[in-house]
């Protein structure tokens, strides 16, 4: 599927977005006593969140340039606008960031035994700020 295709479907807000409602999910819906529960939805949210990256892997090097891109007018009395897109580099990076988040849950699993909740929730919002700065387009949406 070619990155034009992909940009329909809004792959990088996906991406971007999908570790905040795990982390949305794990607050609402997890009791902090739940550890084991919480420890396996964190692995597999962390799993989840990564497979849609994989389809940035249909990036098109001959191209170049940025690809994917997202572009909503968002704030238009200041000019912001919600820009998502990917060049060569990013791409990479958002692929580590979602594999390495993989990485961190799997690897913190027998580690963390207190705060247990925190710790997941916090984790998963790093990773949407980590991929948030790869993908920003927009130098207010960068800062936000």
């Amino acid at each position: 599927m070619s990155p034009e295709r992909l940009a329909d479907y809004h792959l990088l807000s996906i991406i971007t977005w999908l570790p905040v409602l795990g982390a949305l999910i794990l607050i609402f819906f997890f009791h902090r006593e739940r550890r084991q529960a919480i420890r396996i939805f964190a692995n597999v949210w962390a799993i989840l969140s990564f497979l849609p990256s994989l389809l940035l892997l249909a990036y098109d090097r001959r191209l170049g340039g940025i690809q994917f891109i997202e572009d909503v007018e968002w704030i238009p009395q200041i000019g912001a606008r919600y820009q998502l897109g990917v060049d060569g580099i990013s791409v990479v990076l958002v692929l580590l960031t979602t594999l390495i988040g993989v990485i961190a849950v799997a690897c913190s699993w027998g580690f963390i035994q207190e705060r247990v909740k925190e710790y997941y929730v916090v984790l998963l919002l790093l990773q949407t700020g980590i991929i948030g700065v790869f993908v920003s387009m927009d130098m207010f949406l960068f800062y936000v």
